[in-house]
């Protein structure tokens, strides 16, 4: 049975890895998707995160290819009761107005709803701060869509600590919904834009942390170690950097994975799932040996020494 987490002080509870639905309708077809999603539930995961913009930067794409595959496995696999769906407003160009404005929340909520095929999303998140627009008038919207039932759980993606304080802060003030999760950028080889200030604010709000680029685009997977490696995907070309400076991570990784069995995806994903504040990574797949690989993760341990030395390197 999945050991389940609690999504922050709210009454959902997810098991310790989220399936990142960015490649639905873009690397992995229909079919893949259906039996990746089938494959996922019965493995015990819980929680599917998508947005309205996957996969608007596809050709021929406009965004909400995503989420329309997604409903149309919930209408054929009748699992809507059996999973959390995530999804965000905010990069999404559309009716209603930019970004977070209130029209643009309202007009998005209600596409959205319609490609999924339900009638409730159960978290909601802005995708990207929106500073041309206040705050209040973002969590007004947010409120008017939980008290209508249309979303349960409001959450942040790409908050800086300060944003995230204080629409805190004016929920407080205000009696208006707050943030209940927060989606940041966040994994073995980048944690500047997390750990410190943000992830102390979230350990201290009892916010649920569910971070993405989980593996660093696949570098934690170990399938990149020399120059030769990055011809190997369309993602290779990013890996120069991490090559050339993040080789140490990998060759700790490599350690961890001798002493445990484990493959270093799975490693990586489980160091995430014990640091402070982080309630579930988000990691995809796009073939069901790869999902298998990272679903791993759930049950790993990892010790004390092995975390630690993780963090170290």
């Amino acid at each position: 049975m999945t050991r389940k987490r609690r999504l922050g002080a709210t009454d959902l509870e997810t098991a310790p890895l989220v399936f990142g639905g960015n490649v639905f309708g873009w690397t992995a077809d229909k079919k893949t998707s259906f039996a990746l999603l089938d494959r996922f539930v019965e493995r015990g995961g819980t929680m599917i995160d998508t947005a309205d913009v996957y996969s608007a930067w596809v050709d021929g794409h406009q965004g909400g290819e995503s989420e329309t595959i997604i409903g149309e496995w919930l209408k054929q696999s009748g699992k809507r009761d059996a999973v959390i769906l995530a999804t965000k407003v905010g990069m999404l160009p559309g009716e209603g107005g930019d970004k977070l404005a209130p029209g643009r929340i309202a007009a998005a909520c209600e596409a959205s709803l319609r490609r999924l095929g339900t009638d409730r999303i159960d978290v909601y998140f802005a995708h990207q701060d929106d500073p041309d627009t206040p705050q209040d008038a973002v969590l007004e919207a947010f409120g008017r869509l939980i008290e209508a039932g249309k979303v349960r759980v409001i959450g942040a993606s790409n908050f800086h600590a300060a944003r995230l304080k204080s629409a805190l802060d004016i929920a407080r003030e205000t009696g208006l919904p707050h943030y209940h999760v927060l989606q940041p950028e966040y994994n073995l080889v980048s944690r500047t834009k997390f750990e410190g200030e943000l992830q102390d604010l979230c350990v201290e709000h009892n916010i649920a942390v569910t971070p993405y680029y989980g593996l660093a685009s696949g570098f934690l997977t170990g399938k990149y170690r020399s120059k030769e490696d990055m011809k190997r995907s369309v993602r290779g070309g990013r890996m120069g950097e991490l090559i050339e400076t993040r080789m140490g991570v990998i060759e700790a990784m490599d350690a961890v994975a001798a002493e445990t069995g484990a493959s270093l995806a799975q490693i990586a994903l489980a160091w995430l799932a014990a640091q402070p504040g982080v309630t579930a990574p988000i990691a995809s797949a796009t073939s069901l040996d790869q999902l298998d690989d990272i679903m791993g993760a759930i049950d790993l341990e990892l010790s004390r020494d092995q975390l630690d030395r993780l963090t170290a390197a």
